[in-house]
């Protein structure tokens, strides 16, 4: 038995299971965590306030 973990991006969600799937993975865990990486977050205008996003939505396999 061998244990993979991935951090994917939450719309890559679907593509990943059939791909797991197919290949004989019978069962997954997944959970929704935030973090970042290459991409860096990004600054959003709300209200007429600027803030900046450092940690952006993810989907933890397991």
């Amino acid at each position: 038995m061998k244990k993979v973990e991935a951090i994917i991006k939450p719309f890559k969600l679907d593509e990943v299971k059939e791909s797991l799937s197919a290949i004989g993975v019978q069962g997954i865990t997944v959970s929704e965590v935030k973090g970042f990486g290459r991409q860096k977050g990004h600054t959003e205008l709300y209200r007429g306030a600027e803030y900046v996003v450092d940690f952006l939505p993810k989907v933890k396999l397991e």
